[in-house]
């Protein structure tokens, strides 16, 4: 956590719940020189500097990563950015493309260009698993966005600004995920679920921040970090949410898997395993090809997927998961 200490971290989409999360996080438990909220929404940054108001070294800048000038400007003195801000609701994307393209993928291009224009030193980008083999817009953006960010080593030249990537699975409890779309259906007394089959990826949002941390500290720059996280099937955890309700099925809807994959059987041939997470090793790596890793290779035909995965929620363990939210 020392990494932070007299630094000063700017974090895009400060204010969703990752974002909060990360700056409380590192406010808490390090000495940062200063903590930069960059967003769009005026109400969500008045309503979180009532909640860090006991901190005298956070600031707020409205903001759009599609603006290449107002990125220049918050990204002056700034050491470390953590990159949060996307448009990711899968229908909203399917019906608006273009304002998709324009925040992922444009945004992301922004962002590099600023980071490197202003000598930030590292840079880390959230991902998701939607943008493994994506089926649906949100998550081709997203992709490109990741695609960008490890290129990105390669456009900084002789600055020392470096990029990688984070992709984990659902975060419990976050805005807009299953388990308050659960407990607000729980009213009615009727869980809509799309498939008995589906399953998830699922991490805390503790977990997340802190595996986010720990790339920062480990980042060599043009690596996609995958933390090691459990699958959850969708029936457990609507038995365990609500056991006395009755479930029914409504199909599975546009843009939606059954299965979630992190690791591609294609991206398996540049993939490490360390003991909590593989590391995608660049397909290109045109700034430093000297890059040595103490990872062990995955086998041929290895696939991250959340069906098959050997770590998995269920009872107890599941229980405990979501009374901690």
């Amino acid at each position: 956590m020392a990494i932070f200490d007299n630094k000063s971290v700017l974090i895009t989409g400060g204010t969703g719940s990752f974002g909060k999360k990360f700056a409380d996080t590192i406010l808490r438990r390090c000495k940062p020189k200063k903590v930069i909220i960059y967003s769009r929404d005026e109400l969500k940054q008045y309503e979180m500097q009532q909640q860090f108001k006991g901190h005298d070294n956070i600031r707020f800048f409205i903001g759009d990563v599609r603006d290449r000038d107002r990125l220049m400007m918050a990204f002056q003195g700034v050491d470390y950015i953590l990159h949060a801000a996307a448009l990711k609701q899968v229908p909203a994307m399917e019906y608006n493309p273009a304002e998709a393209v324009k925040t992922n993928t444009f945004g992301a291009m922004n962002i590099i260009d600023a980071a490197i224009e202003r000598n930030v030193k590292k840079v880390v980008a959230l991902s998701t698993d939607k943008a493994c083999n994506p089926i649906n817009l949100y998550g081709a953006t997203k992709l490109c966005s990741d695609k960008l960010f490890v290129a990105g080593n390669t456009y900084s030249g002789k600055a020392d600004t470096r990029f990688s990537v984070v992709r984990y699975g659902n975060v419990a409890g976050s805005r807009g995920s299953v388990i308050p779309f659960f407990a607000q259906k729980m009213e009615e007394g009727v869980i809509p679920i799309t498939d008995k089959r589906m399953t998830r990826f699922f991490i805390t949002l503790e977990q997340a921040v802190d595996f986010v941390i720990k790339c920062f500290e480990v980042m060599r720059g043009g690596e996609l970090f995958v933390p090691k996280i459990p699958s959850v099937r969708i029936m457990d955890l609507a038995k365990a949410m609500a056991p006395d309700c009755r479930i029914k099925i409504v199909g599975i809807r546009p843009g939606e898997k059954l299965h979630e994959a992190m690791v591609s059987q294609d991206d398996a041939r540049n993939t490490l395993e360390f003991k909590d997470y593989y590391i995608v090793k660049p397909s290109f790596p045109w700034w430093d090809d000297t890059i040595h890793y103490d990872g062990k290779a995955v086998p041929d035909g290895f696939v991250y997927a959340s069906d098959k995965n050997k770590d998995w929620l269920e009872g107890a363990r599941l229980k405990k998961l979501l009374n901690s939210i």
